[in-house]
């Protein structure tokens, strides 16, 4: 079966582990396509152990569209671990899969696309298998951004899952969205820096001040499923009055949705106290789109959440 997307690969040389870097699983998500194709020129001078895969664009036909989803509607982020005959995103996610099963690493980073913004942060699945989790953590804190979030271990359909499955550690990250930010992008190149040195394949080391606030891990059902959070109560327009990375209060107000003809508004509020991490950055919502995101979190440190 002939390739889906390019691969770049950078080999040492040198015994050491085999790494998989991947963006574009959305076809909405570019910063961290930028991102992979200037670290890849850094890396074919600083890499002295082991081998990485590249892939800037997982999901091509997601890419051209601009859209989320390729032109079956399917979304590769659910898709996983495919499909060999199947359609266009199950053939992309079976040949994603393979890809992650024989690597013994994962990094697969992501932003909020057209319709979110993110706070900062690199996330991991809460793995069963007690040295694999503590390679993830390690893996999520060395990605140096603001916040690392370990999520429910059985979400089905993601390239963590495969490597969940596979028992690879693998981590993703979320980062902006709703416009193209290039200030993401060196934080990100850093960010796949830094986990290599972890992994001991570079010639160098980054002594960057830590960026890490809040360590959470959060074992509730429904942890990391962004899509869920906050449901909008009808169609409408979504007119936000809250401040991403910003702290919120039970009761505090989120924003509104108004009916098209600007009359009978419902009012989203706050159902905990947290942080602001999740905010929809397109004002025209259906029912039941996610409309923001609420960490229970009120001050930097390791955080449990039952």
């Amino acid at each position: 079966m002939s390739g889906i997307f390019p691969k770049i690969e950078i080999d040492s040389g040198k015994l050491g582990p085999k790494g998989l870097i991947i963006s574009g699983v959305h076809g909405d998500e570019y910063e961290p396509v930028v991102a992979i194709l200037e670290l890849q020129s850094s890396l074919r001078k600083v890499l002295t152990k082991g081998a990485l895969t590249l892939i800037p664009v997982v999901n091509q036909n997601a890419f051209f569209r601009k859209s989320r989803t390729g032109e079956d509607d399917k979304d590769l982020a659910r898709s996983c671990p495919g499909i060999a005959n199947g359609t266009l995103t199950d053939k992309v996610a079976y040949q994603i899969s393979n890809l992650i099963i024989e690597s013994d690493f994962l990094i697969d980073m992501h932003t909020g696309g057209t319709f979110f913004d993110i706070y900062p942060l690199a996330g991991y699945m809460l793995h069963p298998d007690a040295d694999i989790l503590t390679t993830q953590r390690a893996m999520a804190k060395a990605f140096n951004l603001p916040i690392t979030w370990g999520t429910n271990p059985e979400l089905e359909g993601r390239t963590l899952s495969v490597a969940r499955d596979a028992n690879k550690p693998a981590i993703y990250t979320e980062y902006g969205g709703g416009r193209y930010n290039p200030h993401a992008i060196s934080e990100l190149v850093d960010g796949c820096l830094n986990i290599l040195s972890y992994f001991g394949m570079l010639s160098e080391e980054g002594h960057k001040p830590s960026m890490v606030k809040y360590e959470v891990e959060d074992y509730r059902k429904s942890s990391g499923h962004l899509q869920i959070m906050y449901p909008s109560p009808k169609d409408g327009i979504f007119l936000t009055k809250a401040t991403l990375g910003n702290p919120i209060q039970k009761g505090e107000l989120i924003g509104e949705v108004y009916d098209l003809n600007g009359e009978n508004n419902n009012k989203i509020v706050a159902e905990e106290d947290g942080l602001v991490f999740l905010l929809r950055t397109i004002p025209s919502v259906k029912a039941g789109e996610a409309l923001a995101g609420i960490l229970p979190i009120s001050q930097p440190g390791r955080v449990h959440i039952k």
